[in-house]
């Protein structure tokens, strides 16, 4: 998949594009519906494309810490997108000085220059200074540049329709078999290993230590049955007990998150890893010392080998 960055105007381009306007966070249920209705309209001659924004305007605009940690890092949005078979993602910074494009200048002065045959966008899109636009204003305005646009009704699960906004709160409090139904499959953190305390080792359950997930929606502080993937040309997987939080009992000062690899043994530091979260298992707990601590580690352990089968 080709990735063009874009600061302001896009760059002129020639070959005729199904174009999915979205930040795509997560690129959940909702995002692959408009995946599929773009792949359905292309011709043969077509590109698909993604026009995808970096941050969340009321991060940028308002400094909401609530929307500046995401779902998916950048490289993970790609990685998805180029799955479901887009060619071309835009992947455009979103500014204060962005913010100011109206409606008209956003069509009449960016997407004029993609040559769009025909543009796909969620029901509840909106764009434009202030957000002064909407999806069937969109479409009036594309009349000028000769692009259809297809407005696509939201996913709805359980009479709610899936977003963004209630993944992240999912993620938040825990319920990862929530995240995961909306998302079509569980919530995955892809970071580097990095060297730690060695605390677990030593007390015989040695974890992996997360690098370089910052960017990502913190998950509840509790322990959790998982799945890492080992990332390389032929991946490995391996179930895994994951501890995210604070590390209470071990006066712990920030947030990790720690894997603890059922049946493996090597060294993985430096390694790129995915860390998928299945089912919660309990809250994080500040035990009465280091023995109760290890007496809970067991029976996790033994839990997690129980609804696994192993």
């Amino acid at each position: 998949m080709e990735t063009i960055e874009v600061n302001g105007q896009p760059p002129h381009n020639k070959e005729p594009l199904v174009l999915i306007i979205g930040k795509m966070d997560g690129v959940h249920l909702g995002h692959q519906s408009l995946l599929r209705e773009a792949e359905r309209l292309a011709s043969a001659e077509d590109k698909i494309a993604v026009y995808g924004f970096s941050d969340h305007p009321k991060w940028v605009l308002k400094g909401d810490e609530e929307f500046k940690y995401m779902l998916s890092k950048e490289e993970d949005k790609q990685r998805r997108l180029e799955g479901f078979g887009v060619d071309r993602y835009y992947h455009v910074h979103f500014t204060k000085e962005y913010a100011k494009t109206s409606p008209e200048e956003f069509v009449l002065e960016h997407l004029s220059r993609l040559n769009v045959r025909h543009i796909v966008v969620g029901e509840d899109f909106r764009f434009g200074k202030g957000r002064g636009s909407d999806a069937e204003g969109l479409a009036e305005l594309c009349t000028q540049i000769g692009a259809e646009v297809s407005i696509v009704p939201g996913v709805m699960l359980n009479g709610a329709k899936v977003s963004s906004t209630d993944i992240r709160t999912h993620v938040k409090e825990g319920r990862m078999e929530a995240a995961q139904a909306m998302l079509g499959r569980p919530f995955e953190l892809t970071g580097i290993v990095e060297k730690g305390e060695q605390l677990g080792r030593e007390l015989g359950f040695p974890t992996l230590n997360m690098g370089d997930i910052e960017d990502y929606v913190n998950v509840k502080p509790a322990v959790y049955l998982g799945l890492v993937k080992i990332v390389q040309d032929a991946p490995e997987y391996y179930y895994t007990l994951i501890s995210a939080g604070y590390r209470p009992t071990v006066n712990g000062d920030s947030y990790k998150v720690e894997a603890y690899l059922l049946d493996f043994s090597g060294d993985l530091y430096n390694r790129k890893v995915s860390v998928q979260f299945l089912r919660h298992l309990r809250d994080e707990v500040n035990f009465d010392g280091m023995d109760a601590l290890v007496e809970q580690m067991n029976q996790d352990e033994r839990e997690a080998r129980s609804i696994l089968g192993l």
